[in-house]
C-alpha cells in the first residue's frame, strides 16, 4: 500500500456543511478525511461548548449570520456549487431560515440535501432535544449494553460514550446515505433529501442482536447471553494491577487455544470451565469467579505476554493515551498528528494513497475567497462585512 498523499477517493466533490456539534461535524470529518471539498458554514459564537476543533478538520470556513437576509442569498449561491449539504438542525429551523430542502433544490436540483437529527423530521419526539444517549435508549439498542451484578434487579445499561448513536447510527449512516445519494444524482440528474435520524441509525444497529434473538442466540436477559458479558470466555477480567485484559475465546478452537495456554487441558468433567461444557449456560455463574481468580494473579501486560501472540483472542484493555503505542497500531502507523494533537488515522485506507492531515482552521478563514470565487466583488464583500452578514 503506498504512502504517497494524494487527493482522495472523494476529490471534486463539494459538501457545504452547516456548523453543529456531535454526529454532524463527525460527518462532515470524515468526508474530508477522504478528500471531499467540505465548506463548513460557521456562525458568530460558535456552535456551542461542543464544537470541537479536531471534528472539524479539513474544512474551509465561511462565517454567516443566518438570520441576516444577505447570508441566505450568499448561501443560496453556495448550494448552487454544490453537491451536497448537511444541516444538523431540529426540524423546521432551515425553513425558517429561509433554506429549506425546496429552496435550495430549486437553486441546484442535483443536490442530496442531508439533515441530521436526533429523532427525525417526524414524530411526536421530533421537535424535542435529545443526546446520543436519549436516542440509543429508545432505539432499545442501550438495553443489550449491560451487565449482571448478580443482585437480582434488572442489569443497568452501561454508558458506551457516544459512539453507537452519534457516531455509527448517526454520523456514519448519514455519510453512507449522501454517497449513495450523490451516486444516484450523477446517473439522473436529480438529488433528494435525506433523512438521518440517529434513533433510525441505533435502531438498524440493532438488527444483528435481532438476528442473534431469532436464530435462539440471545435467548437470556441483558447480561446473561453469549456477548454481552454473560458467557465468562467472553468477557473483561481484572488483572493483579488493577488493568484489565479482553477475553474473546467464543469458538471452541479458541477456547481449546486458551485453556492449552493457560495449562488448563486436564481439567475434570465437572469443572465449569471444561471445554464440553463451554457453552452450557447453566455453568457460566460458577465459572466466572474460577477466572476471576485466576486473571487476578497476573497483571495485565504479564497475561498478554503469554496469551496476546496466540489464537486464544486475548487482548489487553488499553487506554486511549496508550493505544497509539500498542506493536500492531504502531506498525499499521495509525495514529498522527493533525494540529498538534495526536489523533487516529482515517479508515479504511486506500491502496492509491493517503489523505494529507488538514488542521482545523478558525471560524470564516476563508470566507472572502469562498465569496470571490461565488463571484463576488470586492465592495459587495465589504459590505456584507460591514452588515455583519459575513464574519
Amino acid at each position: 500500500m503506498s504512502s504517497t498523499p494524494y487527493a482522495g477517493p472523494l476529490a471534486g466533490l463539494r459538501i457545504v456543511e452547516f456548523a453543529g456539534i456531535g454526529p454532524g461535524p463527525f460527518a462532515g470529518m470524515v468526508l474530508a478525511d477522504l478528500g471531499a471539498e467540505v465548506i463548513g458554514v460557521d456562525r458568530p459564537g460558535g456552535a456551542g461548548p461542543f464544537d470541537l476543533p479536531v471534528l472539524r478538520r479539513g474544512r474551509r470556513s465561511i462565517c454567516l449570520d443566518l438570520k441576516a437576509p444577505a447570508a441566505r442569498e450568499v448561501l443560496l449561491d453556495l448550494v448552487a456549487t454544490a453537491d451536497a449539504l448537511v444541516e444538523p438542525y431540529r426540524p423546521g429551523v432551515m425553513e425558517r431560515l429561509g433554506l429549506s430542502p425546496e429552496a435550495c433544490l430549486e437553486r441546484n436540483p442535483r443536490l442530496v440535501y442531508a439533515r441530521m437529527s436526533g429523532w427525525g423530521q417526524t414524530g411526536p419526539q421530533a421537535l424535542y432535544a435529545g443526546h446520543d444517549l436519549t436516542y440509543t435508549a429508545t432505539s432499545g439498542l442501550l438495553s443489550t449494553v449491560a451487565r449482571d451484578e448478580g443482585d437480582g434487579r434488572v442489569p443497568r445499561p452501561v454508558i458506551p460514550g457516544p459512539y453507537l448513536g452519534d457516531v455509527a447510527g448517526g454520523a456514519l449512516l448519514l455519510v453512507a446515505g449522501l454517497l449513495a445519494a450523490v451516486h444516484e444524482a450523477g446517473r439522473t440528474g436529480h438529488g433528494q433529501v435525506i433523512d438521518a435520524a440517529i434513533v433510525d441509525g441505533a435502531s438498524y444497529l440493532s438488527t444483528f442482536t435481532h438476528a442473534l434473538v431469532a436464530g435462539g442466540m440471545w435467548p437470556g436477559p441483558p447480561g446473561h447471553n453469549v456477548l454481552d458479558t454473560g458467557a465468562p470466555f467472553y468477557d473483561t477480567y481484572e488483572c493483579a494491577d488493577g488493568r484489565h485484559i479482553a477475553v474473546g475465546a467464543l469458538e471452541p478452537q479458541f477456547y481449546a487455544e486458551l485453556l492449552r495456554l493457560l495449562e488448563l487441558t486436564d481439567l475434570p468433567a465437572d469443572d465449569p470451565r471444561h471445554p464440553a461444557r463451554q457453552n452450557d449456560r447453566d455453568s457460566w455463574p460458577a465459572a466466572k469467579p474460577l477466572w476471576e481468580k485466576l486473571f487476578r494473579t497476573r497483571t495485565r501486560d504479564e497475561w498478554c505476554a503469554l496469551l496476546e501472540h496466540s489464537d486464544a483472542c486475548v487482548a489487553p484493555v488499553l487506554g486511549l493515551d496508550e493505544a497509539s503505542g500498542h506493536p500492531q497500531l504502531r506498525e499499521r502507523a495509525a495514529y498522527r498528528q493533525v494540529g498538534g494533537v495526536n489523533l487516529p488515522v482515517p479508515a479504511p485506507r486506500f491502496s492509491a494513497g493517503s489523505v494529507a492531515a488538514r488542521p482545523p482552521v478558525p471560524a470564516g478563514t476563508d470566507s472572502e475567497s469562498i465569496l470571490a470565487e461565488l463571484g463576488y466583488a470586492a465592495d459587495r464583500v465589504a459590505a456584507l462585512r460591514a452588515s455583519g452578514a459575513v464574519g
